[in-house]
C-alpha cells in the first residue's frame, strides 16, 4: 500500500491543521420539526477549562475532558437533543437542537417555548461570560403553495410585537423565514423557519446556521459603535487643537519648547485612542463583511406586502458601519497629520539650532582671532625682551672685559650687535613654533 512518505516530499508541519480547518465545524442535520435555541457569548476572562467544567454538569458529560475542546468545536449527542458548543475569538456559542414541542407547532399563537426545554435548570443562565445574543429558532415543514394562509400562521406564531419581516429563502423556494428581531422579555429573540416538504436536513441545517451566524455577526459588528461615538469628541477637540498648533507654528507666536511639549502630548492621545481601538475597528468591518456574506448565502426573494430581512439589516446596519469607518479614517488622518506637524516643528528645531550653531560659530572665530593677534603682540614683546636682555648680558661682559684692561668701546660694539641679536631671537622663536607644529601633525 501506497503512503505519502513513499510518494511525495516531506509534508510541511502545517499542512494537515490547515487542510482539515475545513472539516473543524461539520455542518449540522436537523430533522424537523426541531427548536434550535441558541446562546452567544463575550468569553473575555472566561477560560476554556470554566466551559468545559460547565459543559461536564450536563447528563453523562462528567468524564468531558479539555483536549476534547482543544478544536475550539465540539458537539455532544445526548438524550433527545444535541448540544454543539464552538469558540471564537470574542465569543463562544452554545447551540440546542431538539424537538419543538407540540404546543408550539404552526397554528398555536405565540407559544411558550422555554417551558419545553430539555436542558437541566438553570443551565443556560450559569453559561460563563456575557450575552451578546439570544435567539430561540422554531424550524418546521409547511404548505408553501399557500402562501397567505402560512403567513398568516406564522405572523401568530410569531406574535405582533413590532413589524414583521420575511423573506423567501434559497433559489427554488426551500422556505420561508420570519422575524421581528425583537428581545422578549425572557432575553431571547424569536424566529421562524417553514420549510417546502422538499427541503433536505443537511439544507434545513444550513439555513438555521447562516441565520444565526447572521444575527451574531450583525451584533458583533456594532460593538464597534459605542466605541466610535465616545471617540468622535476626542478626535473633534484634537483636530481643534493640532490647527492650533499649525496656525502658532505658522505665525512663529510661541516659543518651539511649548509647541513641542503641546504636540507631544497630543500625539500621545492620539496614539492611546489608536491603540485602543485600532482592533475594535477592523473587527467591525470584518463582522459588516461576514454579515453581508451571509445575507447573500440566504439567497432571499421578496414576499408581497412583507419587507425583506437582509434589506432591513442592511439599511439599519450601515449607517452605523458607516459612523465606525468614517471615525476610523478620521483617527488614521489625525495620526498622519501629527507627523507631518511634528516633522515640521522638527525641521523649524533643526533651522534655529543650525543658525544658532552658526552664530556660535562666528563668536569662535573672532576669538580664535583675537586670540592670534594677542598671541603675536605678545611673542613681538618676548622677542624685544629676550633681546634686551641679551643685549644687556652682553654689555655687562664687555665692561667686564674692558675692566680687565682690553682696550674696547662697550656700549658701541653691544650697539653694533642689537640687529643681529634681534634677528637671532626671532629664527629662534620662529624654529620653535615651526617643531612645536610638526610634533602635532
Amino acid at each position: 500500500m501506497l503512503t505519502a512518505s513513499s510518494v511525495l516530499p516531506p509534508q510541511d508541519a502545517q499542512r494537515v491543521l490547515l487542510h482539515n480547518e475545513i472539516h473543524a465545524r461539520p455542518q449540522a442535520r436537523i430533522r424537523l420539526p426541531a427548536l434550535v435555541v441558541y446562546v452567544a457569548v463575550a468569553n473575555e476572562g472566561v477560560s476554556r477549562e470554566e466551559e468545559c467544567a460547565h459543559l461536564r454538569q450536563l447528563p453523562g458529560q462528567q468524564d468531558l475532558q479539555i483536549e476534547q475542546l482543544s478544536d475550539n468545536f465540539l458537539r455532544l449527542r445526548l438524550d433527545g437533543y444535541t448540544l454543539k458548543w464552538e469558540r471564537h475569538t470574542e465569543f463562544t456559542r452554545y447551540s440546542l437542537v431538539q424537538t419543538l414541542p407540540e404546543h408550539a407547532l404552526l397554528g398555536a399563537k405565540e407559544p411558550d417555548l422555554l417551558s419545553g426545554l430539555v436542558l437541566p435548570s438553570q443551565w443556560l443562565s450559569s453559561i460563563p461570560g456575557r450575552t451578546i445574543a439570544a435567539i430561540k429558532l422554531a424550524m418546521l415543514r409547511g404548505d408553501l403553495s399557500d402562501t397567505p394562509s402560512t403567513m398568516a400562521s406564522a405572523r401568530a406564531w410569531l406574535g405582533e410585537h413590532q413589524q414583521t419581516l420575511a423573506s423567501r429563502l434559497g433559489n427554488f423556494g426551500d422556505g420561508i423565514v420570519l422575524s421581528d428581531f425583537a428581545i422578549r422579555p425572557c432575553g431571547f429573540e424569536r424566529m421562524l423557519v417553514v420549510c417546502s416538504e422538499a427541503t433536505t436536513e443537511m439544507r434545513v441545517g444550513r439555513i438555521s446556521q447562516r441565520l444565526l451566524e447572521m444575527e451574531t455577526y450583525r451584533l458583533m459588528a456594532l460593538r464597534g459603535l459605542p466605541a466610535a461615538k465616545l471617540l468622535a469628541p476626542m478626535l473633534a477637540q484634537a483636530e481643534r487643537a493640532l490647527a492650533d498648533i499649525t496656525a502658532q507654528l505658522e505665525n512663529k507666536s510661541v516659543s518651539d519648547e511649548a509647541l513641542l511639549d503641546t504636540l507631544i502630548a497630543l500625539a500621545a492621545r492620539v496614539e492611546r485612542a489608536t491603540a485602543e481601538n485600532t482592533y475594535r475597528f477592523a473587527a467591525t468591518r470584518a463582522y459588516d463583511s461576514l454579515v453581508h456574506q451571509r445575507i447573500a448565502e440566504l439567497r432571499e426573494a421578496a414576499i408581497p406586502g412583507m419587507q425583506v430581512i437582509g434589506e432591513f439589516l442592511q439599511r439599519r446596519l450601515s449607517p452605523a458601519m458607516a459612523t465606525v469607518a468614517a471615525c476610523a479614517q478620521r483617527l488614521e488622518s489625525l495620526s498622519e497629520r501629527v507627523a507631518r506637524t511634528s516633522a515640521l516643528l522638527r525641521t523649524r528645531v533643526d533651522i534655529a539650532a543650525e543658525v544658532h550653531n552658526q552664530k556660535l560659530l562666528e563668536k569662535l572665530t573672532r576669538g580664535q582671532e583675537m586670540q592670534l593677534r594677542l598671541q603675536t603682540t605678545v611673542e613681538g614683546l618676548s622677542i624685544a625682551a629676550i633681546s634686551y636682555y641679551v643685549i644687556s648680558l652682553l654689555l655687562y661682559g664687555g665692561k667686564a672685559l674692558k675692566s680687565a684692561g682690553i682696550q674696547m668701546n662697550p656700549e658701541a660694539a653691544v650697539g653694533a650687535l642689537i640687529l643681529p641679536v634681534l634677528w637671532i631671537v626671532w629664527k629662534a622663536s620662529r624654529r620653535i613654533h615651526k617643531d612645536l607644529h610638526q610634533s602635532l601633525e
